[in-house]
């Protein structure tokens, strides 16, 4: 039996897959590859880049027009800048790869040829002899090439441009440089030179970029369908629908949640449908598990060029500070969308980056839950954001320092807050992002006779209060609306200097324009 894979590349036999080139445009690629091209094919971690590359590589040497060899070159990474050591790491991985599929060149020449030419020089011409002995035209993949540091990547990219007036002849017809970032991002520290080398000037002969999207509704739907078709379980369509809301397609996200759902212990019976209470259940799984795909990608939070793209977004900032080529590598990472309006890619992401970052301070709070759910079961709004208000009063100057994202810490000192609903049984809905002077909480409550929902609506002063509250106010009550909430609150944080608490804090209670009763907090 098949089953959904999270730790890539695919085995079609074994794996539950989308055809990894049904997702490329092929014909586009078999034209850059017929027309004697050099180009970068990149997409975030675990997206599907590894398995695209091998099916390439099938199909191409099955059709016997050229030899295509791949190779992982992420091994060097270990040597660093040990160039000599880099350069033997890739000969040595060609060679095998190259044998695995019958071509013995590279095995009985590449360690003589490192020897006599060096490490600058070793490589291509490693390339040449090899182009130049094979009756086919040679065809390079060349997998996790950003995972090179420094002047060994420099080395490797100097020596491909190097060839490239050689080929098809001399040198490989075509080269596929594969890994999470456009080569036009690659800002290589160069120990030897003491300088930051652009990517693009080591590497101009790229002819284009391509980048290996998500999946589409269709295709995460197609995916579910084929466990369906083996083992007759359903996903039913609110949950195929969860799914696709919360991971917008990102390949590794789909199988992740379908997995844990499916074939994870506690999962449903294999004669009862999957509902979204499991995809929920599930996702709430893979964030506190911390797995490897999201705690690499949190890890990315320390950049300080991630730092000026996230920051704003969580604060809900009305300027940017950040340049087109931080949004380019942000983008590169998928950690925000690819289109606008700017925001973080998927609702996964956009609740384990908070949560992330708040980490520390959340395993510090208080857990009991008791005081602030009744006997019923019910959840008392009015009294934790109660006691947060006093908390926030006598700990934020503290605690807010403690955060990389300063300019955030109001809001994810909340939503740090907040969390131990979540060890309650509830969950947190968050929406965020540049430009909308707000940050978005939902209070989701399980209880035996429904499920409640509570709308926390979170913003900085900058103008008047009553500016603030009434532009608050509507937006609270129009998220109230949209997410059919029984109530309403309005945090306000006032950051401006030299305010005395007793003029930032009050509670009071308002209606909006559309009659919703709202209760507003100020801190």
């Amino acid at each position: 039996m098949r089953f959904f894979t999270t730790a890539g590349p695919i085995k079609p036999a074994r794996h539950y897959c989308i055809p990894p080139l049904e997702r490329l445009d092929l014909d586009a690629v078999l034209a850059l590859i017929r027309d004697e091209k050099y180009f970068v094919l990149h997409a975030p971690r675990q997206t599907g880049k590894t398995s695209t590359l091998l099916a390439l590589r099938d199909l191409l040497n099955a059709e016997g027009i050229y030899r295509c060899v791949y190779v992982n070159v992420e091994s060097g990474q270990a040597a660093r800048e040990d160039v000599e050591q880099v350069t033997r790491t890739i000969l040595a991985g060609l060679a095998s790869r190259a044998r695995s599929i019958g071509d013995e060149f590279l095995d009985e020449v590449w360690l003589d040829i490192s020897t006599k030419y060096g490490p600058y020089a070793a490589l291509g011409e490693a390339l040449t002899r090899w182009a130049e002995a094979t009756p086919k035209p040679l065809v390079l993949l060349i997998d996790e090439i950003d995972a090179l540091i420094g002047d060994s990547l420099l080395s490797v990219l100097r020596q491909l441009r190097a060839g490239y007036d050689l080929r098809p002849e001399g040198f490989p017809q075509s080269v596929v440089l594969c890994g999470v970032r456009d080569v036009r991002d690659y800002r290589i520290h160069s120990s030897s030179a003491n300088a930051i080398i652009a990517g693009g000037s080591p590497f101009n002969i790229k002819a284009q970029s391509l980048r290996l999207g998500d999946f589409s509704q269709e295709e995460v739907q197609a995916l579910l369908g084929q466990h369906t078709e083996e083992t007759g379980q359903v996903f039913t369509p609110d949950a195929q629908e969860m799914i696709w809301t919360q991971t917008q397609g990102q390949p590794w996200l789909v199988n992740a949640l379908a997995d844990q759902a499916c074939f994870r212990p506690g999962a449903a019976n294999r004669r009862d449908p999957v509902a979204a209470v499991a995809i929920i259940e599930a996702k709430e799984h893979l964030i506190l598990r911390r797995e490897t795909h999201l705690e690499q990608l949190t890890d990315k939070l320390k950049e300080e060029r991630v730092r000026r793209i996230v920051e704003p977004l969580l604060s809900g900032a009305e300027e940017r500070h950040f340049t087109d080529r931080d949004l380019e590598y942000v983008r590169d990472l998928g950690l925000v969308a690819q289109d606008r309006p700017l925001r973080i890619a998927n609702p996964i992401y956009a609740e384990v980056i908070p949560r992330e970052l708040t980490w520390v301070i959340q395993e510090e709070f208080d857990q009991d839950t008791a005081w602030y759910v009744h006997a019923d079961g019910s959840l008392d709004v009015i009294k934790l954001l109660t006691a947060f208000q006093t908390f926030f009063r006598e700990h934020s100057e503290h605690w807010v320092k403690r955060f990389e994202y300063q300019e955030a810490g109001p809001q994810l000192l909340l939503q740090a807050f907040l969390q131990r609903i979540v060890n309650s049984g509830g969950r947190i809905e968050r929406e965020y992002g540049l430009g909308r002077k707000r940050t978005d909480l939902l209070i989701v409550w399980p209880q035996a006779e429904r499920t409640r929902k509570f709308v926390i609506e979170c913003k900085i002063l900058h103008k008047s209060l009553d500016q603030t509250i009434a532009e608050g106010l509507d937006q609270t009550a129009e998220y109230m609306d949209r997410c059919d909430a029984e109530a309403g609150h309005l945090v306000i944080f006032d950051r401006r200097e030299g305010r005395r608490w007793e003029d930032k804090v009050f509670r009071e209670r308002r209606a909006s324009d559309s009659g919703a009763e709202i209760d507003i907090w100020g801190l």
